[in-house]
Parts: structure tokens; C-alpha cells; sequence
């Protein structure tokens, strides 16, 4: 894209500027107008895959091949130099560089199990690099391997080279060797090869396979050709251990058992070896050329195997006898007679052997003992203790011995449980006439599950099983009866024992309040001010009932507040004219309130009030004559000072 253009000049000395901004190369070139231009290729690489081809599962001996194709936008037609990077996992397997636009080929010739994997194609271009999506092959098919040996024949401690061939495979390998279908000790060998001397006379049918890794898995290969390897004795060598037991067959445990195991067939010039006589894992004796054991045979397992092993050079030898041993007596069992038992309890605890072999027991002790045997019990017969619970959890175990031979049975537990102390009974909250309540039983002691059970009268009412310690029972019952709760109590039980009784529910049952009644004393009309009033307040329910005095124009603030253990209360008070207004008053107990009547108290006025307004009336009345009588008296004595004298004196004349 042309971007700027400079102007023209004479003569431009234009030379190449390579700098790399944003993932572009900038260059500056003369034009054949002489101008200098400025010139970006940029790119972008949109795509790439990496594709196998002929497929991606295919069998041993295919060629494969890996093409990566990119697909990149670029302005200009200047070649770009691309790097392509090919990874089999996280391994780089090809790094190449190249101007070419096509697309990279990776070839697998011949493919081979070593070739499976994760594949995946990296691009890199003046810095923009794409990787494509991993692709998986997978190749089927492994060569058979080939079983080659140095030898056919060899004498009995020599050694022979095996070589086990895998044509054509290619990656980590390791080999194992079979001797009789049985894997050669130590065979495991990353080398094709291996030195080893084939135990036994005889013929010795070997064969090979071979694994090949590729990480994190493993594929395994078919079996080889087999080779038969005849291996001959040699005089000296059928030289071996003998073995004599007696007795060998009905042999019981704790019968003695003579066992001989000795080197046959010794000659003039034999070298001593070394002879081991063993019972499973337990060495019983060593020796030179003969050994001789008494043992006592025991029964841990139904058969026991012998072994007497002789070791000459580098030859082990070894001759097995395997006795089968019978038990003489079981292994017993500790039994208490009693499911539970409680402290203190009388206990009998037996002890027995279910299976036992009188015919080889005629004559012996069989005896049984009980650990630990304290001061609690008493033996009181042959297997049978007893003796009184302790106050916590102990363990006993007994032992069944005859012949020296001891069986311990297992550990027997007893819990001895607490018995339930007499059980309290209360109720939750207040009984209310009517309403559902709730009904606790508990015993402060008892080996819990305790069951509780509520009665009423003489009947069973309910039942509750706690498995809890220290929790009470709950019984919901609905209160139909006024009066007292005391024909309800409840029992409590945690075994066979006598269920222990509580005292009978002494719970009052509340009342509800029903109705509310308001009177005055004296009658409202009578009321003036000055009156003593008495507001008498009567109601029903339970007491102790609180009662508040209440007006309607202060309805939230009483103007008395009186708790009564009887069902009527009275308010006094003297009244005034702001006394007047409505009356009610509230009653309440633990199981609701009621409202009472409302009375209309008007105060009056007063008597002497009343008397005092026509005093005031004629007092006034008789002061208004009087003050005209002297205004009307005093304005006729000023018309007659000022009259002519005649009429002065006509005044006085009349």
C-alpha cells in the first residue's frame, strides 16, 4: 500500500531501510518519476493444519506423511521467509525454513508402533506464528519376534545366551524371557540378549516377546518362536535331598512329628553342601548331609508345607512334603448368657470349644480360663464364670489349652448400662384450655435409647423412643379439661427392668379470657364534678389476671395497671370536667386479653355552681338599677340648678 509520497527533486539518492514496526518491514525505493515511496508488505496467517495422509490410523510398513498448509494474507508479491516446526508431543521432531508457499511435507516411512502420537505443525513468518490443532496417529501392527539361543544342549548349572529379535522396530524396546511359560528372573532387559542358567534337568521350552514405549503408554508384542533347551545332569549332580516324616498321614495338632531330610546318592569325592529344612517361612534346622527335627505340628493353616533345600554350587535343590494337619479343638468363643446387663448386674459368661477330638483328648486336661480373672467372677465349672457387672465397659477373653496347645478367643465387650433414674415430667410453657401443649419426660441417668411413655388415668397415652443422653421425651397433647394436669405422668424403661414413674402433673390449666364487663358507681347522670366515680371491672378466666384502666382519648397509656388474683377490680377516682370522656378497661391473663363495654362518663357541674348563677344574675341586675337610678337622679339636679328662679321655686313648691 502506498502511504506517502515525497517531492520531486533533481536528483534522490535512495538506498534500502529495513526496519521491523508492528510486524512489518518499511523500505524506501525511487520511482521512474524520481520519487522516493515508502512501502509496507504486511501479513497475516489466518490458517493452519496439519493433515496425515494416507489416514490417521494406519498399519505397519505404510509411508506416512504429515502436511502441514498454511494459508497467510500478504500484500505484495516479495518472497517471505517461512519456518515450519513439527512436534511429535512436546518434542520438536523438525525445524526447516523456506520461501516456498507450498505446503511442508513430513514423511514416516515404513511407520512402526514407535511412530503413535500426537502431532503438530507450528509456522513462523517475519514473527506472526500459528500453531495448528494436534493430530493424532495411530499405528497398528508389530514384527514377531525371533528367538535365537547359542546352545540347544547344556549341562545342569551352565549358563546360555539367548537373543530375542524384533525386525524392524524402532523406538524404546524391552525384552522378557519365558522359561516353561514361567519368566526368567531378572529377565526384563532393555538389551536383546541375555546370559542365564536354566534351573533343572531336562528340556526347557523358552520364547521371548518384547514391549515398545511410547510414553505414556505401552504396546506389547506377540509371543516368539519357541526353542526347546535340553539341559543334561552330570554325576555329582543327581546328587539331592531325601526326606523321611513319620507320622505323615492323621496327624492333629500337637502331635509330634519326626522329620528327617538327608543328601542320597553321596559319593566319594562330593563336596558338602549346605541343607536348610524349613515350615513355610520358618527355618526349623541347617546341616551338611543330614538333618533330623522332632516338630509339633499346629494348625494355623489346613495344609503346611515342608521343604528341605540343598544348596551345592550354584544348583539349589529342593524336595516338598505337605502334611495336612487336623485341628484338636477349635478356637472358643466367650458368650455372655444375658443380651444386656446392667451395672451391678448378676453376669454368667461361658466359654466353648465347638469342635473338639475326643478320641486324641481321652485322657487329657482341656482346660479354660477367663482373662482377666479378678475379684468380679467366680469359676463355677469348666468354661463357666460368674460373677457381678462392673460400673463400666470391660473386655474378657478366654483361652481353650490341652496338649500345650492354647486358642485364645476373641475379645468379648460388655457394656453395662446405666439404669434410668425416676423420670421428671413438666410441661412446656402454659396449659391453656384448648390449646395443644407440650408434655416433657426426662430421666437425669439411663443408658440411652430410653423409652418414654406418656399415661393418662391408668391408660398408655404415647411413646417415645430417645436415643440421646440427657434429652427429654416430647408428647403434644390438646387440653379439653379445666382443672389440673394431674391424671397425666409418664414412665421411663432402657431394658428389662421396672420402668421407673414419675410423680403426676401438677400443672394448672389456664382458663382463657372470655368476657370483660364495665360499671360506675354512682350512675353517669348523677355525676358532677367533685363526685368520687368507681369504675367496677368484672371479667372470666384464669388469674392471675392483669387489668388496665384505659379513656379513648389516651388509649395507649393506662391510666391504672393492676394485677388480681380474684375475677373483679375496681378504679377510683375523684372527678373533674376533663374527666369526661369513654371508659373501658382491658383484662389479661397467660392466655389472651379481652376488651370490656365502654361507658360515656359526663361530668356535671357542680351544686354550688349551679346555686350561684342566679345570686350572680339578680346581684348583677339589682347593680344595673341602682347605677341608673343614681346616673338618672344626678342629671335631674343638674337641670334645676340652671332653671330660672320661678321654675326653681315651682320645683320646690311641688
Amino acid at each position: 500500500k502506498w502511504t506517502s509520497q515525497v517531492p520531486s527533486v533533481k536528483k534522490v539518492s535512495c538506498f534500502p531501510l529495513l526496519i521491523r514496526l508492528l510486524k512489518s518491514y518499511y523500505y524506501c525505493q525511487l520511482n521512474s518519476d524520481h520519487y522516493c515511496l515508502c512501502h509496507t508488505p504486511a501479513l497475516k496467517i489466518t490458517k493452519v493444519d496439519l493433515s496425515i495422509e494416507p489416514s490417521a490410523a494406519v498399519y505397519r510398513d505404510t509411508n506416512v506423511a504429515m502436511r502441514c498448509k498454511a494459508e497467510v494474507l500478504t500484500f505484495g508479491t516479495e518472497a517471505l521467509n517461512r519456518v515450519y516446526t513439527i512436534y511429535k508431543g512436546d518434542s520438536v521432531i523438525l525445524n526447516k525454513t523456506t520461501s516456498s508457499s507450498e505446503d511442508l511435507l513430513y514423511h514416516l516411512p515404513q511407520a512402526r508402533v514407535s511412530n503413535n502420537g500426537k502431532y503438530k505443525c507450528k509456522i513462523s513468518i517475519m514473527g506472526e506464528e500459528k500453531a495448528s490443532e494436534a493430530a493424532t496417529l495411530t499405528v497398528e501392527g508389530m514384527s514377531m519376534p525371533i528367538l535365537r539361543f547359542n546352545k540347544a544342549n547344556i549341562t545342569e548349572g551352565e549358563s546360555v545366551t539367548a537373543t530375542c529379535l524384533a525386525p524392524g522396530e524402532t523406538g524404546s524396546l524391552l525384552f522378557s524371557f519365558y522359561d516353561n511359560s514361567k519368566e526368567v528372573e531378572n529377565a526384563r532387559v532393555t538389551s536383546n540378549e541375555l546370559t542365564f542358567v536354566p534351573k533343572g534337568v531336562g528340556n526347557h521350552i523358552i520364547h521371548c516377546s518384547y514391549l515398545v514405549f511410547v510414553m505414556p503408554n505401552s504396546f506389547k508384542s506377540q509371543t516368539s518362536n519357541t526353542v526347546t533347551l535340553t539341559v543334561e545332569g552330570t554325576l555329582d549332580l543327581f546328587i539331592g535331598p531325601f526326606f523321611q516324616i513319620s507320622p505323615q498321614d492323621n496327624v492333629y495338632e500337637g502331635d509330634t512329628v519326626n522329620i528327617t531330610c538327608s543328601v542320597s546318592n553321596v559319593t566319594k569325592d562330593y563336596q558338602a553342601g549346605e541343607l536348610l529344612l524349613s515350615q513355610d517361612t520358618e527355618l526349623l534346622k541347617s546341616g551338611k548331609t543330614s538333618i533330623h527335627v522332632n516338630w509339633t505340628a499346629h494348625a494355623r493353616t489346613p495344609m503346611l508345607t515342608i521343604k528341605c533345600r540343598l544348596y551345592l554350587r550354584d544348583v539349589v535343590k529342593v524336595v516338598n512334603k505337605t502334611i495336612s494337619v487336623s485341628e484338636l479343638f477349635s478356637v472358643p468363643t466367650l458368650k455372655m448368657s444375658a443380651l444386656e446387663v446392667f451395672q451391678e448386674d448378676e453376669i454368667s459368661l461361658t466359654c466353648r470349644s465347638e469342635k473338639l477330638s475326643y478320641d486324641r483328648l481321652e485322657g487329657e486336661f482341656f482346660i479354660y480360663s477367663l482373662e482377666p480373672f479378678d475379684y468380679h467372677m467366680v469359676h463355677k465349672g469348666n468354661g463357666v464364670f460368674i460373677g457381678k457387672a462392673k460400673t463400666i465397659d470391660f473386655n474378657y477373653t478366654c483361652t481353650a489349652a490341652a496338649k500345650g496347645i492354647k486358642k485364645k478367643s476373641k475379645v468379648l465387650t460388655i457394656h453395662p448400662k446405666v439404669p434410668v433414674s425416676t423420670p421428671k415430667i413438666w410441661v412446656s410453657g402454659s396449659a391453656i384450655l384448648g390449646r395443644k401443649v407440650e408434655i416433657f419426660c426426662l430421666s437425669d441417668t439411663g443408658t440411652p435409647p430410653i423409652t418414654y411413655t406418656l399415661w393418662k388415668a391408668n391408660k398408655q397415652n404415647q411413646i417415645a423412643v430417645v436415643h440421646e443422653f440427657n434429652k427429654a421425651a416430647n408428647f403434644t397433647i390438646v387440653i379439653n379439661e379445666p382443672g389440673r394436669l394431674n391424671h397425666y405422668l409418664c414412665k421411663a424403661s432402657n431394658g428389662n427392668r421396672t420402668p421407673e414413674q414419675s410423680d403426676k402433673l401438677q400443672t394448672a390449666v389456664i382458663e382463657p379470657m372470655t368476657e370483660a364487663y364495665l360499671m360506675v358507681v354512682p350512675d353517669v347522670d348523677d355525676i358532677s364534678e367533685g363526685h368520687t366515680v368507681i369504675l367496677i371491672c368484672s371479667f372470666l378466666g384464669t388469674p392471675p389476671v392483669t387489668v388496665r384502666w384505659l379513656r379513648d382519648s389516651d388509649d395507649l397509656n393506662p391510666l391504672k395497671t393492676t394485677t388480681t388474683n380474684i375475677n373483679t377490680t375496681s378504679y377510683e377516682f375523684v372527678v373533674n370536667k376533663e374527666h369526661t370522656d369513654n371508659y373501658y378497661c382491658q383484662a389479661e391473663n397467660r392466655a389472651n386479653s379481652v376488651e370490656s363495654n365502654k361507658i360515656n362518663l359526663v361530668v356535671g357541674m357542680a351544686m354550688w355552681k349551679k346555686l350561684l348563677i342566679p345570686g350572680t344574675i339578680i346581684l348583677l341586675v339589682s347593680s344595673l338599677v341602682m347605677v341608673g337610678f343614681i346616673l338618672f337622679t344626678r342629671s335631674r339636679r343638674g337641670r334645676d340648678i340652671y332653671s330660672p328662679p320661678e321654675t326653681q321655686a315651682s320645683y320646690i313648691f311641688k
